[in-house]
């Protein structure tokens, strides 16, 4: 039994995904991990990325790490499960102590974050992250670590995250039940950009954009630093959506129309191709223009990239992303997503894949639509260089699972 493994789950909309992979190469200055198992179950109970119905999604949960635990050949006890949604807010706050001794140590570095996330939260919300951004030391800024320098007043601009106190116990409880413990809530859009962002994009400027089924996450970085974070809610669903509506199919005919035939980019299809599509009367099939399609999908996806440059543009940070736009998510699959955001951008846009510090089976969660999950592996393995805590061993494994068969029972 291996014991330094890491498991990361998302419970999107539409689709719950596992993944277990094992802490390699020990000494590096980033955690690589080898991917072990990957599993997928179609999501129950979860409703614009909230949990609706505690049992439906309990059963989505362990039919996903199931699969993934029979792949891998492994169990593990304990998961990092990403947490989205409207109810997420953000915001920036600054932190101010005097420094006693003659530097800078890691104890004022403790006590001005204490300070800065000493904030006004209702009962009703609980944190997240609390991130620093930047130090000053005697109001010199851009600093970076503090510790060991010399000053008397230190400062810490610090990104406070915050969800919804209800969300996040209603996924962990249905994490327990399904028999692991939550070892960390991340936020998605964090753990996205994880998985699709270089150390080098976010010190130019990038904004990662996920298109889900039910939301779009927007999280934006320059000089190394998250800036903004927004979850938009429209996705892949409202695409799906208003193809029902235009060409009178059902949500799941329309679903598969948009898999297999549709196009984000119209002046990429041949005006003369169709596609057959169920007609009005059962058993009765149509043809129906491709073009007709593209031009559905590319119009909302363009209202939706478009959304998000607002936002963008709202926030401040559109004119500091110097590396562009990246998109993921199951939508950025489409073809021609590239030639359709890169009108709305007007900027460099590329489609991120979970790829960097991945390998084993790393070609099973190399999509845009894994992103996320294969995120909250690497922001576990990331805990676990800095703690020594967070991976799953042989002895709470088995503990674990003497728990989760009690509960099943009794």
């Amino acid at each position: 039994m291996r014991s330094n493994l890491i498991a990361g789950l998302d419970v999107g909309t539409t689709k719950t995904c596992a993944v277990i992979a094992e802490l390699v190469g020990e000494g590096r200055r980033r955690p690589e991990l080898r991917v072990l198992g990957v599993g997928q179950a179609r999501t129950a109970g979860v409703r614009r990325e909230v949990v609706t119905h505690i049992e439906e999604t309990t059963e989505s949960i362990r039919d996903a790490l199931k699969e993934a635990e029979l792949m891998a050949g492994a169990s593990v006890d304990r998961v990092w499960a990403g947490i989205s949604g409207d109810h997420i807010e953000a915001r920036t706050s600054m932190g101010v102590v005097a420094v006693g001794g003659e530097e800078i140590t890691r104890g004022d570095l403790d006590r001005v974050h204490e300070v800065a996330r000493a904030v006004p939260v209702p009962p009703d919300r609980e944190f997240l992250h609390a991130i620093p951004q930047e130090y000053l030391v005697d109001q010199r800024g851009g600093i970076k670590d503090p510790v060991g320098m010399s000053g008397t007043r230190l400062e810490a601009e610090v990104y406070l995250v915050t969800a919804a106190a209800a969300a996040s116990t209603n996924l962990s409880r249905a994490v327990a039940r399904a028999g692991y413990r939550v070892q960390g809530l991340v936020l998605a859009p964090l753990a996205t950009a994880r998985a699709v962002l270089t150390e080098d994009e976010k010190e130019v400027g990038v904004a990662m954009v996920e298109v889900g089924a039910s939301t779009t996450e927007v999280a934006a970085y320059y000089e190394g630093k998250i800036r903004h974070v927004a979850i938009l809610p429209f996705g892949g669903d409202t695409v799906t959506n208003d193809l029902v509506r235009g060409l009178s199919i059902p949500f799941s005919e329309a679903q598969r129309a948009k898999e297999e035939y549709a196009v984000a980019f119209a002046q990429l299809v041949d005006p003369q191709e169709t596609v057959e599509l169920p007609g009005p009367a059962p058993g009765q099939m149509r043809h129906v223009a491709r073009e007709l399609i593209a031009h559905i999908v590319e119009q909302r996806l363009d209202e939706i990239f478009g959304m998000v440059s607002d936002e963008l543009a709202g926030a401040g940070v559109a004119d500091r992303l110097g590396a562009g736009i990246v998109l993921t998510g199951g939508t950025a699959s489409l073809r021609g997503i590239l030639e359709m955001a890169g009108q709305v951008f007007a900027s460099p846009v590329r489609v991120g894949l979970p790829e960097e510090g991945l390998s084993g089976l790393a070609d099973s969660v190399r999509r845009p639509r894994f992103a996320t999950v294969a995120g909250l592996c690497l922001h576990g393995a990331d805990r676990y260089y800095e703690t020594g805590e967070g991976a799953s061993n042989l002895s709470s494994n088995l503990l674990s699972r003497v728990g989760a068969w009690i509960r099943e029972f009794f």
